[in-house]
Parts: structure tokens; sequence; C-alpha cells
């Protein structure tokens, strides 16, 4: 009989005759399957095989009698029709009927080929007895590699037929269908399938192959239908679960971990992507829009990978070494999509929120779960990570939420990760300690824009927002809180490695949590803490970055020591000492009680003194400036103390009266170190402004005067301003005797410099400069300053608006977040290479050695020939500034004549120079 006549007349038989003829018939009917080239042969023979014949076959004969020979011709056949259809597609078009009909017809075999292998698995699903993974195994794999070949060619479909989808779009849809019923089919199939535990090893390997080709198919059908996308991922996480003692070692854990971390991904962004035309809708009724219900759908796929992560990381930790980096950085990814982060797409707050409570919960989750993980924390403290501008913050408040939950953690996890990485042969890895402030300081741009953060209960009440310089501080103090001492070390090390690094705010934090410690330590602590710090700052080589910090951290220490160690630590560090100086200069004097402050108020101003007398007995000389502005630097933290002594005013103005007499702005204006004892000089006058004589303030601003303004330093402007500020709390009297020439000229040079200030080029300069002049004006009596100081109409607008409190200029949100990104990059380079210098080596002598040449040594004579020719050299700049041009009145006669004497003095001192041998 030949196969055209077997196929009509088995197509015509009942049932019962299928039955019948079973054992003759279908192995002829498979041998045919297996040896046609027709593919309508071979699908009507799939047809009649799967449709009369195999619901005759026992559960024991369904493999050898049927899937094994008939199903791997099925998977060669339908890869065959995807192949013409490829090279077929090209050509299709609407005058090309007959192309049309052929790929038509490949596409109602494909669908019939599906039909038929969703009748194999609806007649094993029908029996009744347990099914084995043996009976049917060649029916699994041939069904996802149809699968996966049909999905893909669904996928590609807008592509591939591109603008003539309509004419098979019908087609398309229907085997779509049809293969989404026939996966469903197989999962059901394959819940129903239970391996005992003497599996045999290819019943394992056939299961780990399922899961690994439904894997695949997920990255396929990821955007083609959310409900199977779901279904799946349920079905390989249950599938792993239920058979997890067999396939835990054989799983690819990495790639089930990579896909759904992308998948979580993907659908946060589906959601904001929906939110965001939401808002741009403008709709005013959310809840009740279309697109709303679809960002419902969107943000439950959200949470069910977010849930289903959590779960594969519970059951397969142990496996997912290798995932925790991707883990960390989706932690990092997820966060950077909501606020504060400044890289939040701006979506209604309301829609932020439902999408928030449906994935960080779960993040949180899942991060109580990989607390105890050494990968996990490895990546976290990774030494070497380097996150984005935008990631920053996420890096930051990943690392305060391990903060909070390492107090419920073992001892294991709290060492693992509290200590940092102990020995050599370890993954380097930071302290979570060093790790938060790390991340704190490289969160720069929020912290100028700034961001907000909630704060924590108080007294049963949540605060409102906070800083997140005050968010990260209070949660590290909790932590230090209940931090057992064993784990102090690291913190100590961790805390003063920030406060030496360049960052200010960064210091500033480890400060405040270093403050924390010791105010909640013992009063030994705090001692000992303190003793360390002066000793750091006494050896620190000049007045750095690390010198501020550290004398920052030493003053608010001290207000937290006992009166018994304040009085121990004066007695350590003697102020009569030159060497403590550096300690003394940079703390503040209400800190200490009374009979340690005034001990440090004697012996300070009794080594001024000294270094005053000395510095006037060696002839002022250069070398001993330095001196000078140590002992003048804690003379003007003696001026920081409440309610001041008479004595200690009386000698600090006897200081700076005999110290401006001697001062030259043009060697002012050239030697830095007297550019510093200026700077000292008028900070001190400041404060001391009304118990300053008259004279010593003409002096004062005619040095200031004599200054290049845009020449000198930031510091020693700010000390100017801070002086001529205190200015407007004095009267200057004509009735002065001695100096009354000079009277008419002290008001127009305090005009004169701030005319000039206000001009400065450097935006917080000015600041500064209008800061000062508007106090000055506010109590002056000198109101013709104002006036000669207000000479343009620019300066006039300036000193206004910043009176009246006027923006000039409002800057936009976007190009204010641009402007402190580029200001970000600026600072931080700038820190960088402030540490680098520092860091570089000196190459230092072991064994001193004599200098190449050797400074001059000074005679006495000569000393006395510098101070004097000095002095006269002052006079007569300040003489030739009253008598310059544009003054009024001219200068008396007697001026002149008093000139020439002194010209005639000049030339006779010349020639008894010349005659000497």
């Amino acid at each position: 009989m030949s196969q055209v006549t077997l196929l009509d007349e088995v197509s015509q038989w009942n049932q019962e005759t299928c039955q019948q003829e079973l054992k003759t018939v279908l192995p002829k009917l498979v041998a045919m399957h297996h040896d046609t080239d027709s593919w309508e042969e071979h699908t009507n023979i799939l047809q009649i095989i799967t449709s009369s014949f195999l619901p005759h076959l026992s559960l024991s004969e369904l493999e050898t009698g049927c899937f094994s020979t008939v199903l791997p011709k099925v998977v060669k056949v339908f890869a065959s029709l995807l192949e013409e259809i490829g090279k077929q597609i090209g050509g299709l078009s609407s005058q090309n009927t007959e192309l049309h009909v052929l790929l038509r017809n490949i596409l109602k075999m494909m669908v019939q080929t599906l039909e038929s292998l969703s009748g194999c698995v609806r007649h094993v699903c029908s029996f009744v007895e347990s099914v084995s993974f043996h009976a049917i195994r060649s029916l699994p794999s041939c069904i996802l590699r149809v699968l996966k070949d049909t999905f893909q060619h669904c996928k590609d479909s807008e592509v591939m037929y591109s603008g003539r989808l309509s004419m098979v779009g019908d087609l398309l849809q229907g085997l779509f269908k049809e293969a989404y019923s026939l996966q469903k089919g197989l999962m059901e199939l394959m819940d129903k399938i239970n391996l005992e535990d003497t599996a045999s090893e290819e019943e394992v390997s056939d299961i780990v192959t399922v899961i690994h080709s439904l894997l695949d198919i997920c990255s396929i059908i990821s955007r083609l239908d959310i409900a199977l996308h779901a279904n799946t991922w349920k079905f390989i996480v249950k599938q792993s679960v239920k058979y997890q003692s067999f396939v835990e070692d054989r799983l690819h854990h990495t790639d089930i971990a990579f896909s759904l971390c992308e998948d979580l991904c993907t659908s946060v962004q589906n959601c904001l992507e929906l939110a965001q035309q939401i808002q741009q809708a403008g709709l005013q009724e959310i809840v009740h829009c279309p697109e709303y219900k679809l960002f419902q759908k969107a943000t439950k796929m959200c949470r069910f990978f977010a849930n289903t992560l959590v779960h594969y990381t519970k059951e397969f930790k142990a496996f997912l070494a290798k995932s925790c980096r991707r883990f960390h950085q989706l932690y990092i990814q997820i966060h950077s999509k909501f606020p504060p982060s400044v890289c939040a797409p701006s979506v209604p707050s309301a829609l932020s929120e439902e999408l928030r409570v449906a994935v960080l919960v779960p993040m949180h989750a899942m991060l109580t779960q990989l607390l105890s993980f050494q990968p996990f924390a490895e990546s976290v403290l990774d030494p070497d990570h380097k996150c984005s501008t935008e990631c920053c913050l996420p890096q930051c408040l990943l690392l305060v939420s391990v903060l909070g939950k390492l107090s419920s953690q073992p001892e294991e996890a709290l060492q693992l990760w509290s200590d940092g990485s102990q020995f050599s042969e370890e993954t380097p890895r930071w302290s979570v300690f060093e790790a938060v402030l790390h991340s704190f300081r490289r969160c720069m741009l929020e912290r100028a824009v700034p961001v907000w953060l909630p704060g924590v209960m108080l007294r049963g009440q949540a605060q409102g927002r906070v800083s997140l310089h005050q968010y990260v501080c209070v949660h590290m103090c909790a932590c230090v809180a209940v931090l057992p001492t064993q784990h102090f070390a690291p913190l100590e090390r961790s805390l003063l490695a920030a406060v030496l690094q360049a960052d200010t705010q960064t210091a500033v934090l480890a400060t405040d949590v270093w403050c924390f410690l010791a105010r909640y330590g013992t009063a030994e602590l705090c001692f000992h803490h303190v003793l360390l710090i002066a000793h750091l700052i006494r050896s620190c080589p000049g007045e750095g970055y690390q010198m501020f910090h550290l004398a920052l951290l030493l003053r608010r220490l001290l207000f937290l020591m006992t009166p018994k160690h304040q009085v121990e630590f004066v007695e350590r560090f003697p102020p009569a000492q030159e060497e403590n100086l550096c300690v003394w200069r940079h703390t503040l004097l209400r800190c200490l009680c009374t009979e340690a402050r005034m001990r440090v108020e004697e012996e300070v101003l009794a080594r001024a003194s000294v270094v005053l007398q000395e510095l006037q007995n060696s002839g002022y000389r250069m070398g001993d400036i330095q001196r000078l502005n140590r002992i003048l630097g804690c003379v003007l933290m003696l001026m920081g103390g409440s309610n001041l002594q008479a004595e200690c005013v009386g000698s600090s103005v006897k200081i700076i009266s005999q110290l401006w007499s001697r001062m030259s702005s043009n060697q002012v204006q050239v030697h830095p170190p007297l550019q510093c004892t200026v700077k000292l000089l008028l900070s001190i006058s400041a404060v001391l402004i009304k118990s300053v004589e008259p004279h010593v303030i003409v002096q004062a601003v005619s040095c200031l005067s004599g200054l290049t303004i845009q020449k000198c330093p930031d510091d020693l402007l700010l000390a100017a301003l801070e002086f001529l500020g205190s200015l407007g709390k004095v009267f200057i009297s004509p009735s002065i005797q001695v100096y009354v020439e000079y009277e008419c000229q002290v008001l127009p040079r305090i005009s004169g410099l701030f005319n000039g200030l206000l001009t400065h080029p450097s935006w917080l300069i000015l600041h500064h400069v209008l800061e000062a002049f508007g106090l000055f004006a506010e109590i002056t009596n000198h109101e013709e300053v104002i006036s000669q100081t207000l000479t343009s109409e620019e300066i006039k607008t300036k000193v206004l608006n910043y009176l009246s409190k006027t923006v000039s200029h409002q800057e936009s949100e976007e190009a204010r977040l641009e402007r402190l990104k580029e200001w970000r990059s600026i600072i931080e380079k700038h820190c960088e290479q402030m540490e680098c210098e520092d860091n570089s080596p000196v190459h230092t002598p072991l064994t001193e050695e004599p200098c190449p040449k050797r400074a001059r040594q000074e005679t006495k004579v000569e000393e006395e020939y510098e101070r004097y020719l000095q002095t006269a050299e002052s006079a007569l700049k300040a003489l030739q500034a009253i008598v310059g041009p544009g003054h009024n009145p001219s200068p008396p006669q007697w001026v002149k004549t008093r000139l020439e004497v002194l010209q005639s003095l000049i030339s006779q001192i010349n020639t008894t120079t010349v005659e000497q041998p």
C-alpha cells in the first residue's frame, strides 16, 4: 500500500479501528514520518499520530513507541520551516501572490505542529498514575526547542516582515497563542512529575536542561507577554527549589540571578516611563486614567521580580558568590531611580511612592539575607570600587542601611563588616565605617544641592526631613552606641583617617561621631583621645588641612573633658613652651574651666612678652617672624573668651600697639610671613577695637591702604574686612593732637579700602565685603565714609541688593545642578591634588649636612641700620600719601622747610658713608 493510500485510509478510521490497528499501522506511520521530505506530509502524519494513535498508547509505550523516534524529526522540520521563511521573506509583496500563499502555508504548518505537540502534552497529563520523567524524556526537550524558535520568530517578526506584517499578522498571532498554550501545558505537566530519591543521572540532567531552556525563553518573551513571562519565572524558581537537593550544584545560578536582576531593572524602568507619561499628560485624576492601570500592572511585575529574587537568594545563597557584585550594582541602580537621588526621573510623588514600596521593601529584605555572606560584603566594601556620580548617594545609603542592621547580626557578620580585611591573603575590604565616610565624601553634589532624607523616630514621633550629614551622623552614632568594645579599634582608625583627609565636611562628620564616642565613653577615654590629638597637632609639619581638621576635633573634645583632666592637659602641654603653641593657638579659651583658663592666659601673655622682647632685641629680623606669628595666634585665641580680664586686654593692646608701629606695607606686600602677622594683628585689633588707641588705628589703616588689594591672599582680606567692619564701633575724634594731620586722611582711606574691595572679582570675597560694609554702616557715626564709598551706581546697586536681600539673577534648577556638577569635579580634583602633595615623599637626609651656602649673618650694627632705615622709609611714604596730588588743602610752608632740612641731612649721611675707608 502506498503512503498516500495509507494516509487517506487512516484518516477515515474511527478510534476503535485505530486502536485495533495500532501495533500494525503506527510503526509504518512513524517510519513514513521519519523518511518523508515533504513538509505537508510530515505535518499530516504528525497530526494523525498524535490525534488518532497516541491516545491508545500506554504510559510505558510513549517514549519508545513514539516520542523518541517522532519528536527529533519534528524539531528538524520545524527549524527548516523557519529557515525557509527567512530565505523567502525578502520577496514578499502584495503582487507576489504565489510567495504570499507559500509563506502562509508554512505558518499554518507551524501552527499545526504546535497543536500536535499540545495534543501530546494533554495526553500525558490525562494519565491518572504518576508520570516519571524517564517515560516522556524526549517530549520536554523537543517542545522547548520548538518554543524557543517560535517565540524568537514572533519577537523578530516586526523587523523581519517590516511593512508586510499585515499580510501574515493573523497567522503570527495564532502561532504565538498556540505557543503560549503549549508552554503553559508543558509547565503543568512538569508540575505533575516527581523525582524519587533514586532518580537517575539522566533524569536529573533532563530537569536541569528544562530549567535552563526556560531561562533562555524568558530572555526572549520578556517584552512579548507579561503574564507568560511571570509564569515562566515562577516555574523556573519553583522547579529549582522543588529539586534543590538534585540540581543545586548543576544549575547556572549566576545566569538565573543576572536574568532576574535585568528583568527587575527593566520593569522598574518601564514603570518610571509610564509615570512620566502620566505626568506629561497633566492628568488631574491619575487613578482613573488608562495609563494608571498599565502602571499598576507594571508595578506588580516589579514586586514579583523583587520578591522572586529575594526567594531565590534565600534558597541558593551559597551558590551566588559570583552574583554578589551584580546584587550590589542592582541595589545601587534601583535606589538611583528614586528620590532623593539627584538623577531620579521627575514623576508624580504618589506613583513614585507606590513603586518604592513595591521594590525597595523586598530589596531591604534581600540586604538582610546577604549581610552574613562574605562575597557580598567584599563587593560593597571593595576599596577599588568606582561608582559613577549618580550612584554615590545610593552607595552611601546602602552602607547606612548596613549600619542599621549590624546590631541584630551574629558576631561573625559584625566582624565581617566592622573590622575590614585583617590579613594580606584576604580580599581587600574596608571596614563599614571607612566605607561610609568615603562614600559620604563622594556625595559632594548631594551635600551641595542639598538632598533631604527622612529623620529617625524621636520620642515616638518621626522627625522631618534632615540633611545627608545629619542622616549619616545619626545612624553612625546609633551603631557606635551598640558596638562591642573589641570593634572600637577599626572605628577609631576610620575616624582618624577621615579627619586627616582633605574634604572638610567629611572631617566634620567624623568629628561629630568622634565627639559622640567621647561623650558616651569614659572620661579617661576622652582624655586619652585629647592627648593623642594634641601630639598629632604638634607633629604636623605646617598649617595644612590636617592641622585645621585636628584642631577642630581638639576644640570640641576639650568641651567634653572634666575640669581635672583640663588642668592636667594644661600641665602636659604648657603654653609657656614654644613647641606647644601650635596646640593652643587652635583651641577655644571658653571651653576650659576657670583654673585652666587663667593659667593659659597667664602663660600665653608671659610668653608673648618674652618673644616680643627678644624680637626687639634682635632688631626684628625676618627669621624671627614665624615665632611671632605662633604667639600672636595664641593671643588671638585668648580673644575668643568671654568676659576678658582687664589685664588680658591691656597686655594684648600693648602687644599690638608695639607691632603696628613696625608694620610697613611695602614689606608686608612682599613677605608672606609678614602677611600672616598683619592678618593676626587685624583679627586681634577687631576684637579689641574699643580699647585700641586712635593712633594705632591710624597706623593699621595706613598699613592696609598701602597694600595692593588684588595681590593679597584671601585670608588676609577676610581679616582686613573683620577689622574694617569693627571700625564702625569707634569715633575718630579731631582732637587727637599728635596725629591731627592724619585725621582728615583716615576716613577717606577707610572709604577707599571699602570701595576697592567692593569691586573684588571673587564672589565669595565680595559677599564678605558687603557683610563688613553693612555692619560698619549700621553702627558708625562717620556717615561721610558711607557716601564716599558709594561713588558709582554699580557699587550702590550691589550694596542695596545685599541689604534688601534682593536676588539679581534667579538660577533655574537645571542650571544650578549643572553648575554644582562642574564645581564637584573641580573640588574633587583640588582635594586629590592636596592629598597627593601631602603624600609625596620628602627626601630628607639621614644625617644633618651643612647648607651649600651659609645665610648672611647680620651684625648688631647692620641690624640697627636696617631698623632705622625701615622706620624712616615708612614715615616718608606716609607723608607722601598726605601731600600727594589731589589732596586739599595744600601742606603748610613749614612742611616744605622741614623736608629741605631732611634732604640736607640725607646728603650729609651719604657723604660721610662714602668718605669712610
